[in-house]
């Protein structure tokens, strides 16, 4: 790996923020583009740092390629963990980053992360907890990484975020760790 996941720092949460609104809006993951409310909430990268924790993927230089919220208990960030399972939120590579394992490194991170939070280390005889997120289903190349580190589709557990917006459903995720 050519560039660091750590967590972010505050000089940081500007371009973290620019680069997350910018990939969702970029990518068409916005129902009303720059006026969508969300694209303000992924900008907001030291509020969900009150809240969670935000690691970034940093070049050498400095340079920030992508970020990630881990929520490491339902809460206020969490929209579908359970007790004793944490959450991935809002991840974003930058595009001229992609192709260079950002994405999935962030994710692994992640999943390590919450092996140490709920004290999972992938024994089998030890399985206890898991880690959940939503993402979209245009969001491919997310489904990809996610399924690749092994996690599994819980059509169950899908969601409608809006409630006047019934039609746009969040898929949901989870890795039993």
């Amino acid at each position: 790996m050519d560039f660091t996941i750590r967590p972010v720092r505050p000089e940081e949460y500007e371009a973290l923020g620019e680069l997350t609104g910018r990939a969702y809006l970029d990518d068409g993951f916005l129902l009303h583009g720059a006026d969508d409310w969300y694209y303000g909430h992924l900008r907001n990268v030291a509020g969900r740092a009150e809240l969670a924790e935000v690691l970034a993927a940093v070049d050498a230089d400095g340079t920030v390629l992508g970020g990630v919220t881990f929520v490491p208990a339902p809460g206020v960030m969490g929209d579908r963990a359970r007790p004793g399972e944490t959450e991935i939120r809002m991840l974003a590579v930058d595009r001229a980053a992609r192709g260079r394992g950002v994405g999935e490194a962030l994710v692994r991170a992640c999943v390590e992360r919450a092996r140490t939070v709920l004290g999972c280390w992938g024994s089998p005889r030890r399985r206890q907890g898991a880690i959940v997120l939503s993402t979209q289903p245009e969001m491919r190349t997310a489904h990809r990484i996610y399924e690749r580190l092994g996690f599994r589709r819980v059509p169950e557990r899908d969601w409608a975020p809006i409630p006047e917006k019934p039609d746009f459903l969040l898929l949901c995720y989870a890795l039993e760790l």
